[in-house]
């Protein structure tokens, strides 16, 4: 670079020659000149080669939303995504899928439509190798890997990988229940929670095992069926290595090394580890006996748990309602 006259441009970080027709190719090298440029968001510590794209990075942590649509008022990080929503109130859906026809607002939002046709994964993990059709996808997926967990909660402190995620757990706090389902009115905080309540209306299985032919009402709950299959056990207890099939499962194994009783009687005050214990012990208060009988009696009864939801369990002609906590 000191060199004017030199046909070729120097990498400032890895001291090799490059050809470049002109500066804007040259510095399409975004990560040796990040490095150069300095800029690094401040909490955590991602690199930028302009001050622009740190900016709006930051508005990741912040939450700031300084883009606001003019017909509804819903507000946006990015004015592209405040530009893409409009279309929305216009109806405008230029862009057509060639395989199945289906429009969309944006050229990108058919790309990456089009991949679930071709099964194009263009985006590789750099740690594991694994290839996702979105790259937000892939974003997600190496926070596996480095731990990172940008998102905290201002009330507890707890952080999250992913702003829905902190999101929804804002909703422990507030006690807000924004979905509602349309058959009986019960409230959820979350909506996939009650997108799998409502198929207890409609006794929807859609996801089927290939291996023994049951069927469940959420995929999720077909995942962990299939680990009774392969063996698979992915979630491991850091204090003594013990494996789990369910990241549920090994959550409350966690309490036995910590000691933590999340969960208190609210007539005595007693503290449990597992909600459903606390549940069977409050029943103990109102005289429910017939139901702390039976759930004794139940051999499968507190291996039914899977999520934080109620279910329904059939146990010798009788249907107890089961409260689990993830």
């Amino acid at each position: 670079m000191s060199d004017n006259s030199d046909s070729g441009m120097r990498c400032p970080l890895l001291h090799q020659k490059e050809t470049a027709p002109n500066k804007k190719t040259y510095h399409k090298r975004r990560r040796c000149y990040a490095h150069e440029k300095h800029l690094s968001c401040s909490i955590c510590g991602k690199i930028f080669a302009h001050n622009r794209p740190m900016i709006r990075h930051m508005r990741t942590h912040t939450g700031e939303k300084p883009f606001s649509c003019p017909t509804c008022g819903k507000a946006f990080s990015l004015k592209e995504y405040m530009t893409s929503h409009m279309k929305k109130h216009t109806g405008e859906t230029p862009f057509r899928c060639t395989f199945c026809g289906k429009t969309f607002s944006q050229q990108k939002t058919l790309q990456s439509h089009m991949r679930t046709h071709t099964g194009e994964k263009p985006f590789r993990c750099s740690l594991c190798g694994k290839r996702f059709a979105l790259k937000l996808n892939l974003v997600k997926h190496t926070r596996t890997h480095t731990g990172e967990k940008s998102f905290l909660c201002s009330t507890c402190g707890k952080t999250f990988s992913e702003r829905h995620r902190l999101v929804a757990h804002l909703r422990t706090h507030t006690g807000e229940k924004p979905f509602s389902c349309s058959t009986c009115g019960k409230t959820f905080s979350q909506r996939h929670h009650m997108v799998s309540h409502m198929k207890t209306h409609t006794g929807e299985k859609p996801f089927r095992c290939a291996v023994c032919g049951t069927a469940f009402s959420r995929k999720v709950n077909l995942d962990i069926h299939m680990r009774t299959h392969t063996g698979e056990k992915p979630f491991r207890c850091l204090n003594c290595g013990k494996t789990f099939s369910v990241k549920a499962t090994m959550v409350k194994h966690l309490r036995t090394h910590t000691g933590e009783k999340p969960f208190s009687c609210s007539e005595c005050g007693k503290r449990f580890t597992q909600k459903v214990n606390m549940v069977i012990h409050m029943r103990s208060h109102t005289g429910e006996t017939s139901f702390i009988a039976h759930m004794q009696k139940c051999n499968r009864a507190k291996k039914c748990s899977i999520f934080l939801y109620e279910q329904r369990h059939q146990c010798q002609g009788q249907f107890l309602l089961l409260i689990f906590q993830q």
